[in-house]
C-alpha cells in the first residue's frame, strides 16, 4: 500500500454547475481574462456555465486549503507541452506547492486541491454506451472482459474511464497510452454500492465517488487518499 500517513490529504468536491454558481463566493469575475475569453468562445450556454463553474470550484477548493478568499488566488494554466500560459495544467502562480485539478461535464463539475499531486475526473452516468472501437482504444483486454461481464457495462466502463482520466490529470498517463494501463484489479463497483471507496494502485490511491444525487461518477488519484467535501 502507498505510504502517505504523514501528509495532508487533498480536498475534492463534486457538485452540480448550479450549486457552484449559486455559492456565495461564486462570481464570473473570479476568472482571469484568459479564462473569461475561453468561456466566451463556447457556443452552448450550458457548456459555458460548466466551464465557469469548474474554474470557480477549483478556486473554492484551493481557498479552503490555504485559508484565504478565492479572490486572492492568482490562478493560471500552464501547458507542459508547448510551455504557454492559458491552457493545460491548472496551478497558482504564487503557490506552486499547491496542486490543482478540475473537470467538467454536462451539468456536473469536480475539482481538487492539495499539497500533493492530485488528479480528478467526473462524468455523468447517462452517457451513451461506448462502442467496441472506443473500448479497444482506452481499455486493456482484461478491462474489456470485465466491462462485458458486468451487470451494468456502462457503469463499469465509466469507472475505468474516470480513473484513467484522473491518471492523465496527475501526469501518470496520456490519452494515447490509456489502453496500456491495466486497472482491472480495481473493482468496477455497482450503481447501488458504497458512495465512496478507496483502492491502492502502485504508489497512489484511487478514490472512487458515486454521486447518484448528481448522477455522476468521479475518481480522484493522489499519493494520499483525498477527502470529499461539499461546495
Amino acid at each position: 500500500m502507498p505510504n502517505g500517513t504523514d501528509q495532508t490529504a487533498p480536498l475534492a468536491i463534486v457538485a452540480t454547475t448550479a450549486e457552484v454558481l449559486g455559492h456565495p463566493d461564486a462570481s464570473r469575475q473570479l476568472l482571469n481574462p484568459i479564462e473569461r475569453e475561453r468561456a466566451d468562445r463556447f457556443r452552448k450556454e450550458s457548456t459555458r456555465r460548466d466551464f465557469i463553474a469548474a474554474h470557480i470550484l477549483v478556486r473554492l477548493c484551493a481557498a479552503r486549503q490555504l485559508g484565504v478568499k478565492p479572490a486572492e488566488l492568482a490562478f493560471e494554466q500552464h501547458c507542459p507541452g508547448c510551455g504557454l500560459i492559458g491552457h493545460g495544467r491548472p496551478r497558482l502562480a504564487d503557490r506552486p506547492d499547491l496542486w490543482l485539478s478540475l473537470s467538467h461535464t454536462a451539468g456536473v463539475v469536480a475539482a481538487a486541491a492539495g499539497p500533493v499531486p492530485v488528479g480528478i475526473d467526473v462524468e455523468v452516468l447517462d452517457r451513451p454506451a461506448p462502442d467496441s472501437s472506443l473500448l479497444a482504444r482506452v481499455l486493456t483486454g482484461a478491462e474489456q472482459a470485465q466491462v462485458a461481464g458486468h451487470p451494468d457495462p456502462g457503469h463499469a466502463f465509466l469507472r475505468q474511464w474516470v480513473r484513467k482520466e484522473a491518471l492523465v490529470k496527475i501526469g501518470r498517463a496520456d490519452l494515447d497510452s490509456l489502453a496500456g494501463i491495466d486497472l482491472s484489479a480495481l473493482p468496477p463497483g455497482l450503481p447501488d454500492g458504497p458512495a465512496t471507496t478507496v483502492h491502492a494502485y502502485q504508489d497512489l490511491y484511487v478514490l472512487d465517488r458515486a454521486d447518484l444525487l448528481r448522477g455522476a461518477l468521479a475518481a480522484v488519484v493522489s499519493p494520499v487518499p483525498a477527502v470529499i467535501g461539499t461546495a
